[in-house]
């Protein structure tokens, strides 16, 4: 055995180790919350490589994030040297799903250079196609979107829907599902869910596919398992039916994306699929004290369970846990945020070491506004995207337009940005023009512009100013086909003098230089996409790196990655408990231990406790050293101030762990009085 691995093995727990020397058929590692489950993938990678001869070029390992697969690739690199990581793929699902859609571009009958619609582009899409019946409202919009996206995540396709529709909502939604995947194809377009739904169909339906997929990829690597929906797990067992060598890392304890199509009935499917597969269990915790281990377990006892484990630690037993109850939700917030800087000062931590948790996101306003009284800096948890911003949004449906003419969303929204002097009118007759149904023609709006014919329906102003934007656009492509495709993109953007559009637009010259130079940052972003080494051990993918290629890259990493960059400054976590999935706290504040808030009105009303279970579970195992859990006597709803009666979850835990304030029958009248005096020396300090 190398040095190399024989160390990393070495660094292992027996279990870790089994983990990763287990190669010879399926296998599950049932991995608990902290329990190491990173190394024991990437470990994994380097022995096949390193030790059983295997090509990194035939190994796959995939997760759900960005941020997920990027430190996977990470830890691979520092590994495998030189060439032998080569090839590999470490990459999200939807990111392998792309690469076998790039190279089946034939067999699925798609052209090259298809455009990625993101949630955005497919709303705009339903809207129009729904407003052709009647006008609809925002809420139907997404009711129909989200009804789609869950038929396409259970293989459900357009044909079927309706015979899978229970109600006449679920009817209006199949046959809008139905035109709304022809007009996608008609575009040259896919969607995000069609990004796994495409590439299980193809390999379901065609044999040829099928084996030149399995030839290419002989080991998988699946990382959060439970997360994974019927589409995902298909695509998995699809590749890997015939050898069956493959290795999927999950907790069944952390499922908690039920609302987005994750079953962590999926691990039960794994076991009938492929009786052959071997169960290793991961309950070491690296991460947490004995107690907030032994609360997590208790109250986890609680769900049904096809694979018992507990988690155990070698970290001590550490502080009890401690239950706060305020008088209502402003005075929550209040002891959240004093205590919070308090406990900086005597205990000399870091803002960072501090994160408070909620069920919703409505929980952090009160919160926002008490740690701003005491000047308390702290980062809320979805800050605008980076490719949300309105001058990203132009600049990538440029860069849409230039690789795919069909892709009618881009067209529309740059036509008059900047402003051309192309109204809602002349839009709304090309439209008709591209797609008659009474002569059949059913063409690109940017292909209509082209046509003679358009001088039967639009006056020659308006055919004169769509010429001149679709022979700017054209002469803009012919420069990326002859030389250098970045400079004619840059050359694009001083053309048109888009900066001078921001400056007209924006409500202060500074804010203008901003966006214009998040324009360049994109731009950048695109050349290093493009000149990547295809050899890279850090690449997901190994196709050619072209424009086209590239740009489809940044609208995969909008779509998947709506935080432009992470923030590492020193600054209170504020965050809901599903985003905290995979982080880590020295302190974590739980707030809102309330019946129809943990678990919440929607869940109790539906019969879906267990999930909320486990998210309270997933909250509760972020906290490394202290676990303060918070609830309210009263709470303003609707404008009403409401009683709270305190959650279930409360008294599914120790009770031997726990250590209450704020409640006269639970509360030790010592503690009572060694807090008070606590709290003045806390405060003696700041003053001091």
């Amino acid at each position: 055995m190398s040095p190399t691995i024989a160390n990393r093995l070495a660094s292992l727990n027996p279990r870790q180790q089994e983990a990763v020397r287990y190669i010879d058929g399926p296998c599950l590692v049932l991995a608990g919350a902290g329990s190491g489950k990173t190394s024991v993938i990437t470990t994994k990678i380097a022995y096949l490589v390193q030790e059983c001869g295997m090509s990194a070029r035939r190994i796959a390992a995939v997760t759900f994030t960005n941020k997920a697969a990027r430190e996977m690739k990470e830890r691979v690199g520092s590994m495998l040297k030189g060439k032998e990581g080569h090839g590999l793929t470490v990459s999200t699902f939807h990111t392998l799903g792309l690469n076998i859609i790039r190279r089946e571009l034939k067999a699925l009958g798609y052209r090259s250079g298809f455009s990625l619609f993101d949630p955005e582009d497919a709303k705009a899409l339903l809207r129009d196609l729904m407003n052709k019946d009647a006008q609809v409202d925002a809420d139907q919009i997404n009711a129909v979107q989200h009804q789609i996206s869950q038929w396409k995540n259970d293989l459900v396709l357009p044909g079927q829907a309706l015979s899978h529709a229970a109600d006449d909502d679920e009817q209006y939604a199949a046959r809008v599902y139905e035109a709304y995947v022809r007009h996608l194809k008609a575009y040259n377009a896919v969607d995000f869910d069609d990004l796994i739904l495409l590439p299980v169909v193809l390999l379901r339906d065609d044999t040829e596919a099928l084996a030149r997929w399995r030839r290419k990829i002989h080991y998988m690597l699946v990382d959060e398992y439970q997360d994974t929906n019927i589409s995902q797990y298909l695509l998995v067992r699809l590749l890997m039916g015939e050898r069956a060598t493959f290795t999927v890392v999950g907790d069944d304890d952390q499922s908690i994306y039920a609302w987005r199509g994750a079953r962590p009935e999926n691990l039960v499917t794994l076991g009938e699929d492929f009786p052959r597969l071997k169960v290793i269990k991961l309950e070491q915790n690296y991460r947490s004290t004995g107690t907030i281990l032994r609360t997590a377990n208790t109250l986890i006892a609680n769900n049904p369970h096809v694979y018992d484990k507990t988690l155990w630690s070698e970290m001590g037993e550490g502080a009890a846990i401690r239950v706060v109850v305020n008088r209502h939700e402003e005075a929550e917030a209040e002891r959240v945020a004093s205590e919070i800087l308090t406990r900086r000062i005597k205990e000399k931590a870091e803002w960072r070491d501090f994160a408070v948790l909620y069920r919703g996101n409505f929980q952090a306003r009160l919160l926002e506004l008490k740690l701003q009284h005491y000047q308390i800096p702290y980062k809320l948890s979805g800050g605008t995207s980076f490719f949300s911003r309105n001058e990203i949004k132009d600049a990538m449906a440029y860069l849409r337009l230039l690789i795919n003419p069909a892709d009618d969303n881009a067209f529309l929204r740059i036509v008059n940005v900047p402003r051309r002097e192309i109204g809602p009118g002349t839009l709304e007759k090309l439209a008709n023009y591209a797609n008659d149904q009474a002569s059949g023609r059913s063409i690109s709006l940017f292909a209509a512009c082209h046509e003679l014919g358009l001088e039967q329906q639009l006056p020659v102003r308006a055919v004169e100013r769509l010429g001149r934007f679709t022979h700017f656009i054209d002469g803009v492509r012919r420069r990326m086909d002859q030389g250098d495709a970045i400079d004619a993109i840059r050359g694009m953007l001083h053309e048109m003098d888009y900066e001078a559009w921001l400056y007209q637009n924006a409500s202060a010259p500074t804010i203008a230089e901003r966006r214009m130079a998040n324009v360049w940052v994109l731009v950048d972003q695109l050349e290093k996409s493009m000149n990547r080494d295809p050899e890279d051990t850090a690449s997901t993918e190994t196709e050619t790196n072209d424009v086209e290629s590239a740009i489809s890259r940044l609208v995969l990493r909008d779509i998947l990655e709506q935080q432009a960059e992470e923030d590492d400054s020193d600054r209170v976590q504020l965050l809901t408990m599903h985003a905290s999935k995979g982080l880590e706290f020295p302190h974590v504040y739980l707030m809102g231990l309330e019946e129809e808030l943990l678990p919440h009105r929607n869940a109790i009303e539906a019969g879906t406790v267990e999930e909320e279970r486990r998210l309270a579970y997933v909250g509760i195992t972020r906290a490394r050293r202290t676990l303060t859990l918070t609830l309210a006597r009263q709470r303003k709803t609707y404008g009403e101030l409401m009683d709270c009666t305190p959650s279930r979850f409360l008294d599914e835990l120790p009770d031997d762990d726990l250590e209450w304030e704020g409640r006269a029958d639970r509360e030790d009248p010592e503690k009572k009085q060694a807090r008070g005096k606590d709290a003045i020396a806390g405060l003696r300090s700041l003053l001091g």
